[in-house]
């Protein structure tokens, strides 16, 4: 599914950055990485970024859209698969997560970032993954809500 992608209410378009696109990608992933984290990411963060990008993509275990708005390009978001072990409810184990969904500021509440996860969600059921988690904020989580995402608070982060 490439370079499809959607034309709704606001003629978003999503596609797919492919590892030809690794500097297009590090400058998504500085902004994004900017702006959640109030910091510049250091040179460190980058490089181990550049590193992950050229084996993940290579190997097919991420992805990232980029949604543009009237060909101006205004935010992301990536999906990362990855395998666990078969459960009753995910018989071939194959899973997703959502993350860096980031809109850009001049952009927001134009439905850009429901675009965002209606598609990565299509991509993470087109590659036949069971189970599809997200990665949010208390202040969006309204988002994830409203496809059906809850809240797993047996979950804890070390």
């Amino acid at each position: 599914m490439a370079d499809s992608l959607s034309k709704r209410k606001y003629m978003t378009t999503i596609r797919l950055r492919q590892i030809t696109a690794i500097p297009t990608l590090l400058h998504w992933r500085t902004e994004v990485l900017r702006n959640m984290f109030r910091k510049e990411p250091s040179a460190r963060l980058i490089v181990a970024n550049r590193t992950y990008y050229r084996t993940h993509i290579a190997d097919g275990s991420h992805s990232t859209y980029v949604a543009e708005v009237d060909n101006t390009d205004c935010g992301c978001g990536s999906v990362i698969y990855h395998d666990e072990p078969p459960t009753p409810d995910n018989p071939n184990g194959r899973c997703a997560c959502l993350t860096g969904i980031y809109v850009r500021e001049a952009f927001r509440h134009r439905g850009i970032a429901r675009e965002i996860v209606r598609h990565l969600i299509d991509e993470a059921i087109i590659r036949g993954c069971g189970n599809i988690y997200i990665e949010t904020t208390r202040k969006y989580i309204h988002v994830s809500e409203s496809f059906g995402f809850s809240d797993m608070p047996d979950i804890t982060n070390l």
